[in-house]
């Protein structure tokens, strides 16, 4: 009982009898009431109802009214539930009543109101104990009082009601005192629970403890609510904070605490010794969650720490400067570019480390080439943080700098070198005093100047600038400088190295590649070649003018990249010079061009460590005839061409499909022949243009068909279009595209004959070529044509097989040829003294600019070619020299 929770149950006991006391006054005076008033509108209800009811009034004008009115009476008592229903007249005389034998009596009563016409009802104590009766007078039509209703009941006892009622009210009693012991007993467990087994002195004495500890202690303490609010602040966290008077119970938003205070402590977070300003003062935030020792909230400890305001700052700049070497080490080399690796330094340091970067290399880095020596004499490659600023050397400027400018001295030195007051750097403003004046008066007030060294080799220097309110630079500032200038010199480097690999494997290249179109009237062609900014590549294409006025077009691709691949390029495009000079059919070429590839994969990968050698090339070869406009093509494991026909539209006509040259599968190439209409354009490309990273090839041989679909366009602007159409954001792989747009020989410039197979028909044969020849106007040229033709003929009757013919084709030359159905072919040799013959070919040579022989399916071709201008060929007076000399 000496706790507090007997305290508490006492006090609980002691409620519960007084209520059990109040309750029992109130159910009996409840009670009396009840049934006094119940009594009061049961009697007077009874009374009124029988009063008013249908009959009473015939009943009382007959002689015997008791007669009608007794038995109705006693239903009506017996319907309402009370005493009696007692009918008098006027003067007393009772009609009826409970008791018969009173019926007929004259009666004496506090009747006189309801004679007077209204009724009432009084309560009295009688014989029987507590009554209450009502009266009511009975009027007749006029409102004239004819008898007088009265009826009594008997107002039950209260204490029957109370003795009803004791049960449940000591039951509820009992219960009240039951649930009080209980809920004390509850209160107690949970006050120890919640105190850990402490009475109320160690309660006092803790309270005491704390109150003096939060008073006194020289660190903040706040308690926030889950709700966001200030339950408890001692006198530091006050002081620390500058609370109002009036913190506790409001919100910490409203306190007018820093942002980033406000949400620490208004979040789920936990913090360990975080640093934040408030006001002036810098404090070490900790902050932790009470559960499970209280309810859902957070104690906050402040503690002032402004003396460590410059230890944290160091912290604070060292943290700064390790993210910005990461982010250097993140964005510096991303291409292989040396201008752009020398702008993404800049770009890297500006505005975190300099207010201004510039960067000077030594132009033999920037041609990808080794630095023999140091050099003073550099250009600028960058220039970030004050672009268009005519105070500073402008990016692309050669720069000579004097021996005592800190780039000069860095150089020479291999050292960083710092210049804290620009203004007072007298080797600084020599270099040029009216320039170091305006840099001056434009803010910029310190300097860092660190060479740019990579494998002992200094490639440039990267100047730091610092300027208006930026601090001057410091000794620690040189060694962060030189660790970022360090990461963008190997960057730089490597950069350089690519550059010179890139440049001599695109100079081997298109040393490789045509220079310039040889001279030829079957096509009019337009090319364009690109090679893949990440290296170079094997792709090629040539136009090689052939025996009658044909022309042969070649794209290549050899598989992979770099010098290796450049120069295998260069020996498969001297190759098919080699073969092309054979005349032979594009199948022929491309099968004895497939056993070569063979042949030297087979000897680089014998030789090869790793054994590998070419990995693969293709090839497209074709061949046009402008004399009857027909096309034949093979192609070795390449895309076919493309025909653009005069009217716009595009097709991809059907190649056989060989392999890729060097497979050595043993299938023999296969060829297609269409016959092109003139001003026909045809297409030949590289892999490279149609495919890309972003597109397959269905994608871009239908993105090709809409470039070249339209109107007729000249093969330059057909090439343009094809190229902005078609050429990637950043190609990864070569690209040669070759555009012929075909042209047909005039018929009037073709004559053709039939040779008998007769040593006789040779004078005749003669003299109809001499007539063409003049009506073309070449009879400066009759006399030699006249000595070729007659070589040829007879050398086809004598040694040949029939059909025979001869054909003259005027072009840019007069290209004379014999055919005949004989494969055997005629050799050059010098003859003896002692010969008869032999002679004749020798004759042919010298008289023609080229000869040759080709091979038809039905068997060949001499063929002799001669210009059409005058002294191209030995006159007719000379001829007996050359058989003398021969």
């Amino acid at each position: 009982m000496r706790s507090l929770a007997g305290e508490v149950f006492l006090l609980q006991l002691a409620v519960v009898v007084l209520l059990v006391a109040a309750a029992l006054v109130a159910l009996v005076v409840q009670a009396r009431r009840d049934s006094t008033a119940d009594a009061q509108h049961r009697t007077l209800a009874a009374a009124q109802t029988f009063a008013n009811a249908p009959g009473v009034l015939t009943a009382l004008d007959r002689p015997d009214p008791t007669a009608v009115l007794q038995p109705r009476a006693e239903a009506a008592r017996k319907a309402s539930g009370v005493d009696a229903i007692i009918v008098y007249r006027l003067d007393g005389v009772t009609l009826t009543h409970s008791d018969p034998s009173q019926i007929g009596k004259h009666v004496i009563g506090p009747f006189a109101e309801a004679a007077g016409g209204k009724a009432f009802t009084r309560t009295f104590e009688g014989a029987l104990g507590l009554s209450v009766i009502s009266v009511v007078p009975v009027k007749d039509a006029d409102g004239s009082v004819v008898a007088i209703v009265s009826s009594p009941v008997r107002v039950a006892k209260v204490q029957d009601v109370v003795d009803q009622q004791m049960p449940v009210l000591f039951g509820s009693a009992a219960g009240a005192l039951a649930l009080a012991a209980g809920g004390a007993g509850l209160v107690s467990r949970r006050l120890r629970r919640q105190t850990h087994g402490l009475g109320p002195a160690e309660m006092t004495r803790m309270y005491e403890h704390h109150d003096a500890v939060l008073h006194a202690v020289r660190e903040g303490v706040l308690i926030i609510g889950g709700d966001g609010r200030v339950l408890l602040a001692n006198d530091e966290a006050r002081r620390l904070l500058d609370l109002p008077a009036d913190a506790n119970r409001r919100h910490v938003t409203g306190l007018g605490l820093k942002a980033d205070v406000a949400e620490l402590l208004t979040s789920d977070r936990t913090a360990t010794d975080e640093v934040h300003l408030a006001a002036d003062r810098l404090l070490a935030v900790n902050k932790r969650p009470t559960a499970p020792y209280g309810p859902t909230s957070s104690v906050v400890t402040l503690r002032d720490t402004t003396e460590l305001r410059a230890l944290s700052s160091r912290a604070e700049t060292a943290r700064e400067r390790l993210q910005l070497i990461y982010d250097a080490g993140v964005r510096i080399g991303t291409t292989l570019d040396v201008t752009r690796t020398t702008e993404e330094l800049a770009e890297a340091a500006v505005p975190r480390f300099a207010d201004v970067v510039t960067v000077e290399l030594l132009d033999p880095v920037l041609r990808g080439e080794e630095p023999p020596e140091a050099s003073t004499e550099m250009r600028r490659t960058a220039a970030v943080g004050r672009e268009g600023d005519a105070s500073l050397y402008p990016v692309g400027q050669l720069i000579r700098f004097v021996p005592t400018h800190p780039n000069a001295v860095g150089v020479a030195s291999g050292r960083s070198v710092l210049e804290t007051a620009l203004a007072a750097s007298d080797g600084w403003r020599a270099q040029d005093p009216e320039r170091a004046r305006r840099v001056l008066d434009r803010g910029i007030h310190s300097l860092i100047a660190v060479p740019l060294q990579a494998r002992g080799v200094v490639l440039g220097v990267a100047n730091f600038w610092r300027a208006n309110a930026s601090p001057p630079f410091e000794e620690d500032d040189v060694s962060f400088a030189e660790e970022l200038a360090a990461r963008a010199a190997v960057c730089i480097d490597n950069a350089r190295r690519y550059t010179r690999e890139h440049t001599l494997a695109v100079t081997l290249q298109r040393s490789l590649l045509p220079r310039e179109l040889p001279e030829q009237t079957a096509l009019e062609v337009a090319y364009r070649y690109l090679p893949a900014r990440a290296g170079v590549s094997g792709d090629w294409f040539d136009v090689i003018p052939l025996s009658g006025t044909r022309v042969a077009l070649v794209v290549g691709d050899v598989v992979g990249h770099g010098l290796h691949a450049a120069a295998t390029m260069g020996r498969l495009r001297t190759a098919v010079h080699n073969f092309s000079a054979l005349d032979l059919p594009p199948d022929e070429l491309l099968d004895r061009l497939d056993e070569l590839v063979a042949h030297i994969d087979a000897g680089e990968a014998a030789a090869a460590e790793d054994g590998v050698g070419i990995t693969g090339a293709t090839c497209l070869y074709a061949i046009y005839d402008p004399s009857s406009g027909q096309l034949a093509a093979a192609t070795a494991g390449h895309l076919g061409p493309t025909v653009v026909r005069p009217d716009g539209t595009v097709a991809f006509p059907q190649v056989p499909i060989s392999p890729p040259l060097g497979l050595n599968v043993g299938l023999p190439f296969e060829s297609a022949e269409l016959t092109l209409p003139e001003g026909s354009r045809l297409v030949l490309y590289t892999n490279g243009l149609v495919e890309d990273r972003d597109r397959d090839i269905d994608d871009g041989l239908a993105l090709l068909r809409d470039a070249l679909a339209g109107p007729d366009r000249t093969p330059e602007t057909t090439c343009a279009a094809v190229i902005e159409a078609m050429l990637p954001t950043r190609p990864t792989d070569d690209i040669a595209l070759l555009v012929a747009r075909t042209r047909r020989l005039d018929p009037a410039h073709i004559a053709e004959w039939d040779v008998p197979h007769d040593p006789a028909a040779v004078a005749s044969v003669r003299t109809a070529c001499v007539r063409r020849l003049a009506d073309w106007g070449l009879e400066q040229i009759a006399f030699s044509t006249e000595l070729i033709l007659s070589e040829l003929i007879t050398n086809a009757i004598r040694y040949g097989a029939e059909p025979i013919t001869v054909r003259l084709l005027r072009d840019h030359t007069l290209i004379c040829e014999v055919c005949d159905g004989s494969s055997t072919s005629p050799r050059l040799r010098r003859a003896k003294a002692t010969d008869e013959g032999g002679r004749g070919l020798f004759l042919v040579a010298q008289f023609a600019e080229r000869w040759g022989t080709r091979y038809t399916p039905t068997g060949k071709v001499i063929w002799a070619e001669q210009a059409l201008h005058d002294g191209a060929t030995p006159a007719a007076e000379g001829l007996d020299e050359i058989l003398s000399g021969q």
